[in-house]
């Protein structure tokens, strides 16, 4: 075997070509060890058919490489073996520590299952011991107040039969026994578009047969349909007279009921004081792009957004109108309750009932009408109207605040006022009020002091100028905010220091070429954020984006723009 791998791996020259060792040169000792590493290496059957028949020595030197060979192959398969014993070895003890690993941590959880069982077998056997006290005192207790002297059978009778008892109905007695309430976490979904459409759609589905009561009892009240609402006035007074409005309303809910019935079982029955009309349902897209999918989620954002709105308001304005937010309003609640006390424990309660009864029919029926029809009586008259929309909502509460605090300073400032000069006008002081982040608006754009913003931006749009002429980025876009003045438009870049305005922008409204509104990112729906505005200096239109109070802005622009293309069209011809 030996030999064999010998001749697999040590192929090299042949016989011929290995020089003889009588007439090599003379060389030291390392430079023979070092011709014998170099050279291929002879297998043991070429050592044996290598015989010079001239020199004797022949024969010993080849035996001496023969046994040096040997030796060598010896030494090499000794190194692999240790070597293969050792990697077998570092494999072995990392299997073995793994699976050490592994027996621990189960070993650990079997410990902790079996506390676990041990602990809930011993509580059985208390709760099970303690039930089993109870109910043999409760057998003693109940013979012993029956029978006072308890006598052989008739005690195993009382017993048998009040264990027949607890049998029978112990079971309705443990459901009155006090447990403490669990407390069940509900896992929240993820955020989906198709969830969210969903869960409009239902919700607006779920509301639809509210949407409709409140829609036909509005045109009842509005005469929308002559003939129905005469009939219902008259059924209706003629109920509260009689004393019968309470079974009227109820007649109305059993009638409700029964054509809700008749219409789950396939009947068709349709009526409606105002038509019903039907919304065209879209069938639901499964393959969205990236675009309708944003615009489909901004559209439910949108919905939800103004439906949160109004039930905030409402519920705001009442919490508002009992919190004594505005005294006033509050004080006429507080009398009108006071009132109803009043006659509620002096009038019998059938002359009460047919007065409320009498007085709704009226306001629902013919007052309610004619302020529908009359909207500068309801303004004037309509109490509870006029109530309602005074009762303010707490941002509007924050902005009155906000204004009153504001408006603090402006009085101290007009004191002080009288003590100035007479040479300062008011158009001077009032062009000073006006200020930017950076200083003073005059010379933050190097403009006379008249020029100063519009009442709409006198905090200005945030935005960022896109000027598509640079070619250096932070030329390229600039953050900032946008004015209007009476005569031009300045953008203030936010990374223009007090000192210097090389960074801001002022355009000069006459000198507007064309103003249009833009879209900057064309894959986003809608219809942009941004304004471009093109000039004479300027090669390409320069972009005014990211605009949340786009629309404002432009028409602010375009007003004060065609006003002075206006103003100076006369003085051109």
């Amino acid at each position: 075997m030996l030999k064999r791998l010998d001749k697999i791996r040590f192929r090299g020259q042949k016989r011929d070509e290995f020089l003889d060792l009588a007439e090599s040169p003379n060389a030291s000792d390392s430079e023979c060890n070092d011709d014998l590493l170099i050279k291929p290496r002879v297998s043991i059957k070429d050592a044996e058919e290598l015989r010079d028949p001239a020199g004797p020595g022949s024969l010993t030197m080849a035996a001496a490489i023969q046994d040096y060979q040997r030796t060598e192959a010896d030494r090499l398969n000794e190194v692999k073996g240790h070597l293969e014993i050792a990697l077998l070895e570092k494999h072995f003890l990392q299997e073995e520590l793994r699976k050490l690993r592994e027996e621990t941590n189960v070993e650990t959880l079997k410990q902790e299952l079996d506390k676990e069982r041990s602990k809930r077998v011993d509580l059985e056997q208390k709760m099970n011991e303690i039930l089993k006290t109870r109910y043999e005192q409760r057998i003693s207790f109940t013979s012993s107040s029956f029978s006072p002297h308890p006598i052989g059978n008739g005690e195993s009778m009382r017993s048998k039969l009040w264990k027949w008892l607890y049998e029978r109905f112990g079971v309705y007695i443990e459901d009155f026994r006090f447990q403490p309430e669990e407390n069940t976490i509900e896992t929240e979904e993820p955020l989906s578009a198709k969830r969210l459409t969903e869960n409009m759609r239902r919700l607006k589905r779920g509301a639809k047969p509210v949407t409709n009561f409140m829609r036909n009892l509005s045109a009842l009240s509005s005469w929308h349909s002559v003939y129905t609402s005469a009939i219902a006035f008259i059924i209706y007074m003629n109920a509260v007279w009689h004393g019968w409005a309470i079974p009227m309303f109820l007649f109305l809910a059993i009638l409700r009921l029964s054509l809700n019935y008749l219409i789950a079982k396939g009947w068709r029955i349709q009526w409606s004081i105002v038509p019903e009309v039907s919304e065209p349902m879209e069938p639901p897209k499964e393959d969205l792009t990236v675009s309708e999918k944003f615009q489909l989620v901004l559209d439910v954002a949108q919905k939800a957004q103004n439906l949160f709105g109004k039930m905030s308001d409402v519920l705001e304005k009442i919490k508002n109108l009992f919190m004594w937010v505005q005294p006033e309003i509050t004080q006429k609640l507080y009398i009108g309750l006071w009132m109803a006390f009043i006659a509620s424990c002096l009038l019998p309660y059938k002359l009460l009932g047919f007065l409320i009864g009498l007085y709704a029919g009226i306001k629902f029926f013919i007052i309610d009408f004619i302020f529908k029809s009359c909207p500068k009586l309801r303004d004037k008259y309509d109490t509870p109207y006029i109530i309602w929309n005074s009762l303010p909502t707490d941002p509007q509460l924050k902005e009155r605040n906000s204004a009153t605090l504001n408006r603090r300073p402006m009085v101290a400032r007009g004191s002080l006022a009288a003590g100035m000069p007479s040479g300062i006008g008011r158009e001077e002081e009032s062009g000073r009020a006006y200020s930017t982040k950076r200083g003073p608006f005059h010379e933050v754009f190097n403009l006379s002091e008249n020029e100063r913003p519009l009442p709409v931006c006198e905090n200005g749009w945030r935005c960022c100028l896109i000027n598509r002429d640079r070619k250096i980025p932070t030329d390229y876009i600039r953050n900032g905010v946008l004015y209007v003045t009476e005569n031009y438009l300045c953008f203030e870049s936010s990374s223009s220091r007090s000192t210097s305005s090389k960074k801001n922008k002022v355009i000069k409204l006459q000198d507007i070429t064309d103003i249009q509104k833009y879209k900057v990112l064309s894959v986003l729906p809608g219809s942009g954020m941004g304004i471009s505005i093109a000039t004479p200096s300027t090669q390409k239109p320069l972009v005014f984006g990211a605009m949340i109070h786009r629309d404002e802005a432009f028409d602010t622009i375009f007003t004060q723009y065609t006003k002075i293309i206006g103003a100076g069209s006369p003085h051109l011809l």
